[in-house]
């Protein structure tokens, strides 16, 4: 399976959608699965600007009808009933198939996503290609209950968008790589399931965001890794 990992640097608006619209026409020919970081249709600081810039799923038939050539995983503010979500969408074949909405919104520090977004609260999985897949976004993967969850859905690939600013630099690195990286190769080996871990770069509002999205395989092994704080959009084979 080709997958494209598309380590971008949204705008903090709605021109995203078209950005993003460019980049998979470029790469239809070329991928079987294209993946976007965590609301990259949106940007990450929306606060007040979520009334005007959340999307809802008709607006977004664009990436409905683009998904008949490859498919396609976006993340994005989402507007429901009177309600928003941090949510992560999947287009395959000219259907939306499935969206996941965040269970744990942060609430602490630099983060005030509770604030503004309504928590899911399952984990399901779904099938596309005779394959299982489940999605998670950002700080779902630090809560140990979601390893358990995941477990359970017994998922082939787990795709999981993350917009992660950069933290804890040192003489040895960067401390939040290291946390993140250990946990995504723990949950890929509890798994026994192919882990796509995409993260935005770019900077918002003093916040700068790392990257270094990476394909971790069943073994817990990273296999393939994009270069921290530059934008990057490359395709790898993967074998799920």
């Amino acid at each position: 399976m080709r997958v494209t990992l598309a380590q971008i640097a949204p705008k903090l608006n709605r021109s995203n959608l078209e950005a993003i619209t460019t980049t998979i026409k470029e790469h239809k020919d070329s991928s079987d699965l294209i993946v976007f970081p965590e609301l990259s249709l949106s940007g990450y600081m929306l606060q007040d600007k979520l009334t005007e810039d959340a999307w809802s799923i008709d607006e977004l038939n664009t990436l409905r009808e683009l998904s008949k050539d490859l498919d396609i995983v976006v993340g994005g503010a989402m507007k429901e009933e009177g309600h928003f979500r941090n949510a992560a969408l999947y287009f395959s074949d000219g259907v939306f198939v499935s969206e996941h909405h965040k269970v744990h919104l942060p609430n602490y520090g630099m983060f005030e996503e509770a604030r503004y977004f309504e928590a899911g609260d399952i984990f399901e999985s779904f099938m596309v290609r005779e394959k299982r897949v489940s999605m998670v976004v950002c700080e779902d993967l630090w809560h140990k209950d979601v390893h358990h969850d995941l477990i359970e859905q017994n998922p082939d690939l787990i795709v999981a968008l993350v917009a992660s600013p950069a933290r804890g630099f040192s003489d040895d690195g960067l401390e939040i790589e290291d946390k993140w990286y250990e946990i995504i190769k723990t949950v890929a080996a509890e798994c026994k399931a192919t882990l796509l871990f995409v993260n935005r770069v770019g900077f918002e509002d003093g916040l700068g965001f790392w990257g270094g999205s990476c394909i971790v395989d069943a073994t817990g092994d990273i296999v393939e890794k994009l270069e921290k704080f530059k934008t990057k959009i490359e395709t790898f084979e993967v074998k799920i």
